[in-house]
């Protein structure tokens, strides 16, 4: 499901009192919204930093709306639960971390800017041969990386002091250059939702061992995980991105499940 091609919701959760700010990106007359619909969930990220930048809260979550999307990171794709177990204290001491402990779609490699330049922009290039020129712009005085990994899917946990590491003017400028940029929504959200961790002071490839990102991040330190980038009894890539009507008492057959087992 394009969920972008619906009224966006993305909720920023303020974790030091749980307070939400819950952005309506098509609507411009909504208590909280953006300058341009554009850019995916990344204006409104920005948005929300540079119009809090003087009152952040020690630590905010910025996630998508829906509280079961297929990329979070729990059985039943629940995003309450996953944010019920963040390890508030490893956030404030790490600064950033991701959603997202299991490596699929994203780690350990998921972009090579070097590679494959772009001769002509269509719907169906890749991000791969837009990234470059791209992190060029958003990141003139920096070396583009020879590769990009992160787990997707542009839901992570950063705090003040990590935040603020950089100056308001930098997020404008990140904001300006979505407002700006020529790519479609897809590539430029997608450039975006790749330089997160960068932004944040996390090398270009942030792939934390799975088993011990669960534990630290999430609480969970009695997984069994047979590889660095996965505990299959967490995570399994559904069939489908679009979860069944009813998820998650109905299951991918449609007949009924117990949720509370899994």
């Amino acid at each position: 499901m394009d969920r972008y091609t619906r009224p966006q919701l993305c909720l920023l959760i303020v974790a030091s009192y749980w307070h939400h700010n819950i952005f309506v990106a098509d609507q411009p007359d909504a208590a909280l919204s953006v300058p341009q619909n554009k850019g995916r969930e990344g204006m409104t990220y920005l948005t929300y930093i540079i119009d809090n930048y003087s009152s952040l809260p020690d630590i905010a979550i910025f996630l998508h709306a829906e509280r079961y999307q297929w990329h979070n990171d729990d059985p039943l794709y629940d995003g309450a639960r996953t944010l019920s177990r963040l390890q508030l204290t490893y956030i404030l001491e790490q600064g950033y971390v991701n959603l997202r402990c299991a490596w699929t779609l994203g780690c350990p490699h998921e972009i090579h800017p070097l590679d494959h330049p772009a001769d002509e922009i269509t719907s169906e290039t890749h991000a791969d041969q837009v990234y470059a020129a791209a992190f060029k712009e958003l990141f003139p005085d920096a070396p583009i990386p020879e590769s990009i990994g992160v787990s997707c899917c542009a839901q992570f946990a950063v705090s003040k002091a990590t935040i603020l590491q950089r100056p308001r003017e930098e997020y404008e400028r990140y904001r300006r250059w979505l407002l700006e940029t020529d790519l479609e929504d897809g590539h430029s959200g997608r450039v975006l939702e790749y330089s997160w961790h960068i932004i944040f002071g996390k090398e270009a490839v942030f792939c934390p061992n799975a088993e011990i990102c669960y534990c630290k991040v999430f609480g969970l330190c009695d997984l069994q995980c047979k590889d660095e980038g996965h505990c299959r009894e967490q995570y399994t890539l559904p069939p489908f991105s679009t979860l069944p009507e009813g998820w998650p008492w109905s299951g991918w057959d449609g007949a009924w499940q117990n949720a509370t087992v899994m």
